[in-house]
């Protein structure tokens, strides 16, 4: 999740690997601790309604294609339990990224920065807001208090 919300902020892009990758272990992490087939069941259709909600948003031009892949990786491991959570979290902190890019954008940026793409990119009014850094958060904020959370770490 950390990785993911970095390179987001850095490169404005979530790479597929990256969210496949966080898909893959919640698949193979959840037989391994314990978890009901029933259970991973409703897990992975909360990953595919997010899925469908964040293609959506994404056609509406609302958010990027590595975020709407990412909300719904990330979905399966909060489930339908901590869903809302997971999903009320993102947005709040989603609108605070967005209102802080918002004001770094009206400042005037030293010309030494400029030569730093990733800040340069942040600064130039026509990009986007790399809205996976807030479904990360949102993500480490909610994931220990999710039962797939906690099974991983009785076992610690």
């Amino acid at each position: 999740m950390i990785f993911a919300g970095i390179r987001d902020l850095t490169t404005m892009t979530i790479p597929n690997w990256l969210t496949l990758g966080l898909a893959l272990a919640f698949f193979i992490t959840a037989p391994l601790v314990g978890v009901p087939l029933s259970e991973i069941a409703l897990h992975a259709s909360a990953g595919l309604a997010l899925l469908l909600v964040g293609m959506a948003a994404f056609a509406m031009g609302w958010i990027g294609g590595g975020d709407a892949k990412f909300v719904a990786a990330a979905s399966l491991w909060v489930g339908w339990g901590q869903a809302l959570p997971y999903l009320l979290v993102a947005s709040i902190f989603g609108g605070v990224l967005t209102l802080l890019i918002l004001f770094y954008r009206n400042m005037p940026l030293p010309g030494f920065l400029f030569r730093v793409n990733w800040i340069a990119r942040l600064h130039d009014r026509k990009e986007g807001v790399p809205y996976g850094l807030a479904l990360a958060a949102a993500g480490l904020i909610i994931f220990p208090d999710t039962d797939v959370f906690r099974m991983v770490i009785s076992l610690g």
